[in-house]
């Protein structure tokens, strides 16, 4: 979370790249790391070209406000020379696929958060909990600090049960693999896209189960001032496309306004948690 696209794409730039405890996943990502880095990609004439796929049943759900400067939006980035195509289904029902992802991801979520969580504990020099059970037993020992009553575990607790990936989590795996492939990766294929765009975090999982990018830039501000935002998604490799894409659009519509500070006396109240 950084305050600018340019921000983001340094912090990007200095954390990809091929890391020996996280060899899986960081050797097949690595081919992706375009020579030069993301920087060279901050293009304000990004848009121009660029094929944008506009998803139904996302945008739908947002307040009249949103829609309409979302709307507008749309018109902007045609403006700046980008084909932006409407009315595209990633499903034939978006509920359905939705709920299928948001059940298979949670078991995959599970199991694989307690496996490497733990991994990552041990191999830490010095740390007063080395393990996920380490932690449920900390909160449970210092329930006042962790604020348990507002929060409770119940989630790391339902990790904990977890015994690793069997076939019940295999088989979760597989099953989002083939909702990408036949679903956004298919339409995206088939339409020629270079991205597509959705509200917020609202696609954060149709991307996620496979991997994808997406970069989510300010929008808008709606009742009592609550920002919003627009996310650009793609494929495997799209980083250097979705850069230029939202950077481009950041600096043709300028939305992000500078958060006004409290009064110190207020401030002194706030707290913000994760």
């Amino acid at each position: 979370m950084c305050r600018t696209v340019s921000d983001a794409v340094k912090v990007l730039d200095t954390i990809v790249g091929y890391d020996a405890f996280d060899a899986t996943a960081t050797r097949a990502a690595s081919k992706y790391i375009p020579s030069g880095g993301y920087m060279q990609f901050l293009n304000k004439d990004g848009l121009r070209g660029k094929r944008i796929g506009v998803l139904n049943g996302f945008f739908q759900k947002s307040g009249e406000t949103q829609l309409r400067v979302y709307n507008q939006h749309f018109t902007t980035m045609r403006e700046h020379g980008a084909v932006v195509i409407e009315n595209l289904d990633v499903a034939t029902n978006l509920t359905a696929l939705l709920a299928d992802i948001g059940a298979n991801e949670w078991i995959a979520i599970l199991a694989e958060f307690k496996l490497y969580l733990n991994a990552y504990l041990a191999d830490l020099w010095s740390s007063p909990v080395r393990s996920l059970a380490d932690i449920i037993a900390f909160n449970n020992a210092h329930p006042v600090e962790e604020r348990l009553e507002d929060f409770g575990q119940g989630n790391l607790i339902a990790a904990e049960k977890t015994q690793g990936i069997g076939s019940v989590e295999r088989a979760a795996i597989q099953r989002l693999e083939e909702l990408s492939a036949n679903g956004l990766e298919k339409l995206m294929k088939e339409k020629q896209l270079d991205a597509i765009v959705t509200p917020d975090t609202s696609a954060s999982s149709l991307l996620a189960i496979a991997g994808h990018p997406a970069i989510v830039v300010p929008a808008g501000y709606a009742e009592a001032g609550v920002p919003f935002g627009i996310c650009f998604g793609g494929l495997h490799g799209y980083e250097p496309r979705l850069i230029e894409m939202a950077y481009a659009f950041e600096q043709a519509t300028k939305v992000r306004k500078q958060p006004k500070c409290a009064p110190a006396s207020e401030a002194a109240k706030t707290r913000f948690f994760p």
